[in-house]
This record gives C-alpha cells, structure tokens and sequence, in this order.
C-alpha cells in the first residue's frame, strides 16, 4: 500500500497563516513558519491541519 504525499498550501489553525506542505502524508507533524506551532496533517484531501497533540516528557522514566 503506498502512502499519499502531497504539496499545498494550507491555513494554521493557530495563527491563520500560510503554511507550505511538501512531499507530506497524513499523520505527519509540520510546523508553521509563522507563530512556530507543531501542526498535524490529519486529512491530504482535502487538507486539513490540526494542533499537534503535546506529548509529556517521561524524564528517562
């Protein structure tokens, strides 16, 4: 099964900025060139950004 990659411009849902995707798949974490945001592609048709979950430091644990 081969994954969709994409390239698009698409709107941060943080700062409604411009962001430039390349060569992207769903699931991938990007980040806006504006406010720095980790963004989630959640969906490659259309396309769709999220807010990239924040994940916890386990501190070597």
């Amino acid at each position: 099964m081969t994954m969709q990659t994409i390239t698009a411009v698409a709107e941060c849902p943080e700062c409604f900025g411009e962001v430039e995707l390349r060569d992207v798949m769903q699931n991938e974490i990007v980040q806006c060139g504006e406010c720095g945001s980790d963004l989630e592609v959640v969906e490659v048709d259309p396309v769709s950004l999220e807010l990239a979950p924040e994940e916890d430091e386990d501190w070597g644990e």
